[in-house]
């Protein structure tokens, strides 16, 4: 249905996404002393799949499906990093971040095969049944021979 490309978040970094999306900066907590109280390191991505130029219809509504968890109210996703001191390294870890949910929505799951319990696990499951029918068993009343 939808190309295997879409699935690696390298495709997403390069299809003009990031254009698209709204970046902010703010001072962040955390590790760093005076650089915490100086320098906007927190690095926010903004950006809404409803009005993206870069999606197909189908992929809009994939992208939606999917993730409708992490949509606000405005229709936007809102990715955030402040794990590093720098404001560049946040940024690059958002839009990872970003292109890696994006993937996420348009990987495809494996079939399940269905298997058959193991021998020793049907054994174990019969064997506590066996234990707990002896005991439910001397529980009964007129059981004195």
């Amino acid at each position: 249905m939808f190309p295997p490309r879409y699935s690696n978040p390298d495709y997403w970094k390069e299809s003009g996404i990031i254009q698209e999306a709204r970046f902010q900066t703010s001072l962040s907590g955390g590790k760093g002393g005076q650089n915490v109280n100086k320098v906007s390191t927190k690095v926010e991505i903004y950006w809404s799949p409803s009005t993206s130029a870069v999606l197909s219809e189908d992929a809009r509504a994939r992208v939606l499906e999917k993730i409708s968890s992490k949509i606000d109210n405005d229709g936007e996703i809102r990715v955030t990093c402040d794990t590093s001191r720098s404001q560049l390294q946040n940024k690059k870890t958002a839009i990872d971040k970003l292109s890696i949910l994006l993937a996420f929505c348009f990987k495809e799951n494996k079939p399940r095969k269905a298997s058959k319990p193991t021998h020793a696990s049907v054994k174990k499951r019969l064997e506590s049944k066996k234990i707990q029918k002896d005991i439910k068993a001397n529980r009964r009343k007129g059981n004195y021979e």
